[in-house]
């Protein structure tokens, strides 16, 4: 993801416009218009199954994950099951996604230490979840935004190139970009978050963006770019 983010940003950087006050704040309603009741398209029952998704969806399509987790969860239902699972075994039933040798170690040491030190709960408070093997600021994020209601931003590379194509960020980082779509939109972040994702992920894609179904068109500081 992170080699995709710097790709994007030099790209999205050489033609970089940015977006008003005005235009931030009519962005601002457009996707609490359209996204209202946006969710994650991650299948999960408990905060266990939602970590768990989160983790294996880092460079993998939801969908690819929504199809590895029934097994897992099958056989390892919570952190107890998980924390004594054998890797190989784990690892035989992710192995369609990517990275799936490290997702493993990751997914077993988290339930390590969420038996050890949490006693078999997901802690939900950001600063104690980056302690998790695997999980750091932007799966905290994702994690406390989905399941909490929590007013965070996330930034994945569709968040990314949303933000940097409307003009709402010229950063090179996720982080910074997060830190810029926070001071920007201030609230509302848990709907903003999920729209980005959805309207990143199914209109305004990297490859032939939908511009003609796209309801902030005139927003896009890139538009004429897709059209050489």
């Amino acid at each position: 993801m992170l080699m995709i983010i710097k790709q994007d940003y030099f790209i999205y950087n050489s033609f970089m416009k940015k977006a008003t006050k005005e235009e931030i704040k009519e962005i601002h309603q457009l996707f609490i218009d359209n996204y209202s009741e946006a969710v994650t398209e991650l299948d999960y029952k408990n905060a266990y199954e939602l970590v768990v998704a989160v983790s294996l969806s880092a460079q993998c399509t939801d969908k690819r994950v929504n199809l590895i987790t029934p097994a897992l969860f099958k056989r390892y239902p919570d952190t107890k099951s998980l924390a004594i699972a054998d890797i190989e075994d784990v690892k035989n039933i992710i192995n369609s996604c990517s990275f799936f040798n490290n997702k493993a170690k990751n997914i077993i040491e988290m339930a390590k230490r969420v038996e050890d030190v949490y006693g078999g709960n997901i802690p939900m408070d950001e600063k104690e979840l980056i302690t998790l093997s695997g999980v750091g600021q932007k799966t905290a994020n994702v994690v406390m935004i989905e399941y909490t209601g929590a007013n965070l931003m996330a930034v994945d590379t569709h968040v990314f190139r949303v933000s940097h194509r409307l003009g709402l960020s010229s950063d090179a980082t996720a982080s910074k970009t997060e830190a810029t779509l926070v001071k920007k939109f201030k609230n509302n972040l848990r709907t903003l978050h999920q729209g980005m994702v959805l309207f990143g992920r199914y209109i305004c894609k990297a490859k032939n963006p939908k511009c003609d179904e796209c309801f902030l068109a005139s927003y896009c500081k890139s538009k004429e770019s897709f059209k050489v």
